[in-house]
């Protein structure tokens, strides 16, 4: 049938006049629209929602639900599906059984090591799958001038994205300050999609006041970044959806729920950001922040409107975020409006979860592997720290933030360079240039790994330009991280005495993995428990360690060009 033919169809089925495909009997529909949740059935026919009522439909199949909600698919309104770990279709299988019909999507982790070609090699292994994935354009690739990536994209290139399917607008803006200096680059990527009509998403840690309001100036609409209430206080007041991030390494949504409890932010949004297999599995996706939002006090269908509705119209996805006739069938059955456990999922009128297992298969896409680690020769000289023990700048690691503080502190040194003492929590962080092999290598001291005997972490995902980012006590250790990596072609690693401890490959660009979500699960928690050994306590260690090198968010970091200040803008000198 075509389209005409389809909604002619459609008509009928709500009528009554025909049979629909799909008949959901006796639940309790959550209406997005008033906040009510009242009795209620919902025909589908052709993937579609026909209708919604108590009128007496009759269907092909029926399913009896027993008074149990309805609610429309789950959006997650921005998520770095990279930093899952996990390949397109692997993460549709780990997402689907939690509600989650839709994400926005920010590929630039993968754009920031192939470019374009990495972009499309996303959205060709994100097609017919049980959940929809969108794509916004990366605004910033590099992330700033400072950094080292493994491309580069102008305005030219964000237009041809923009032009791409299931490409929705411009991502996150993270080069705030040219923005409020008004450099053209950045400037002409933002015009490209205000030209489109097409939304743009901000990123602006800690902005406020005036440089906000010149910040918002330029049609940026929403921001995942707010830590403190005032800020998110004032991004909402000027427009912005306040995506409020819940994942592995920011926890933001326990300092936001009195706002939520009381609507004072508007039109705002649940987002994880980052999120890594073992939280998915473990807690569940959005239906886990609904969960928590709902049990401070939110209404649950207010907070319901808001992980479906509000996203979906910010994204100019008029067709979804309700269970209302004329939109698409994503629809979830909730076990209650407590739990928020689903016990089936529809995705465009096919059943693709039931009580928590995801029932679609389909053969993985193929993808051609290529080893994106190319580093220059590296030796244990390159971690030996010079100092003198006295005043020499840290990068302290501020608990549930991806943000840092810089202090100052005398550290303790040997022979004129910097050496392990367990009682003082510092660790050398190195990061090394991966894309063309410079030999570029920035160091650092770290504290918060909290390390108890000799060892190191390595990981290959290293926002925003993912070059190589290790962590450690000793040059011997963290050298094996290295080579580590470099034979995997990238991924995580633990070493201790000369040894790798664990490890995890991640062959796609040094970002994601080949395997499913069991088996990435299980190696990430072996590295994790292989961090414990080395006495670190951090619960996503790695996560942690992944943002060490962000040059975008203040306010130290460690790059392949030495130690950032990120909110002067300019390098420091270590020693």
């Amino acid at each position: 049938m075509d389209d005409l033919e389809l909604l002619q169809r459609r008509i009928r089925v709500a009528r009554g006049l025909e049979p629909g495909d799909l008949l959901l009997c006796g639940g309790r529909i959550v209406n997005v629209f008033t906040g009510q949740i009242e009795p209620g059935n919902v025909v589908i026919a052709d993937g579609w929602i026909a209708g919604v009522g108590s009128y007496d439909w009759q269907a092909r199949e029926t399913i009896a639900l027993d008074g149990r909600p309805v609610v429309p698919g789950l959006i997650d309104a921005h998520m770095h599906l990279e930093s899952t770990l996990l390949w397109p279709p692997e993460l549709a299988r780990a997402l689907v059984p939690h509600g989650t019909a839709a994400i926005i999507a920010d590929p630039h982790e993968i754009a920031n090591v192939l470019g374009i070609p990495g972009v499309e090699m996303m959205l060709a292994a994100s097609e017919q799958l049980p959940l929809d994935i969108f794509f916004m354009a990366p605004s910033c690739v590099p992330a700033t001038s400072w950094e080292d990536a493994g491309a580069a994209l102008d305005a030219a290139a964000v237009q041809r994205l923009l032009q791409l399917p299931r490409v929705l607008g411009l991502a996150e803006v993270m080069d705030f300050p040219a923005v409020l200096d008004g450099q053209a680059p950045v400037l002409a990527k933002i015009l490209a999609a205000r030209r489109r009509s097409t939304p743009v998403d901000g990123h602006a840690p800690g902005l406020r006041g005036q440089s906000l309001v010149g910040y918002v100036a330029a049609g940026i609409r929403a921001d995942h970044e707010s830590t403190q209430i005032e800020e998110a206080l004032q991004k909402a007041a000027l427009g912005m959806m306040v995506q409020v991030r819940q994942g592995s390494s920011e926890h933001n949504l326990e300092t936001f729920l009195p706002l939520l409890v009381e609507d004072r932010l508007g039109d705002w949004s649940l987002a994880t950001d980052d999120i890594l297999p073992t939280d998915i599995v473990e807690r569940g996706h959005i239906n886990a922040l609904l969960r928590r939002t709902a049990a401070a006090g939110v209404p649950p269908a207010r907070a319901i409107r808001h992980a479906t509705l509000v996203p979906a119209r910010h994204y100019g996805l008029t067709d979804r975020g309700a269970v209302a006739p004329g939109y698409r069938a994503d629809v979830v059955v909730m076990n209650d409006l407590q739990e928020f456990r689903p016990t089936l999922v529809i995705h465009g009128g096919q059943i693709v979860a039931r009580d928590g297992r995801c029932v679609w298969d389909a053969e993985p896409s193929l993808v051609g592997l290529e080893n994106t680690v190319r580093i220059a020769p590296v030796t244990e000289a390159d971690f030996e720290l010079k100092t003198a023990g006295k005043a020499c700048p840290v990068v302290r690691l501020v608990p549930g933030q991806i943000v840092t503080q810089g202090i100052t502190e005398d550290v303790p040194a040997k022979d004129g360079r910097w050496c392990f003492a367990p009682d003082r929590d510092l660790a050398l962080a190195a990061c090394i240039e991966r894309h063309r092999a410079s030999g570029k290598i920035g160091l650092g001291l770290v504290r918060g790994f909290a390390f108890q005997r000799h060892g190191a972490l390595g990981s290959s995902v290293a926002h925003d330009s993912h070059n190589l980012i290790i962590a450690g006590t000793n040059p011997s250790d963290m050298l094996v991280c290295v080579r580590a990596l470099a034979r995997s072609g990238g991924g995580f690693v633990a070493a201790a005495d000369g040894q790798v401890l664990a490890e995890l490959a991640l062959s796609i660009a040094g970002l994601m993995s080949t395997a499913n979500v069991r088996t990435v699960r299980h190696q990430l928690q072996q590295l994790h428990a292989a961090a414990q050994t080395l006495g670190c306590p951090l619960p996503s260690p790695f996560a942690v360690l992944s943002f060490l090198p962000l040059p975008v968010i203040p306010e130290l970091r460690v790059t392949p060009r030495g130690l950032f200040d990120a909110g002067k803008q300019q390098f420091v000198s270590i020693q």
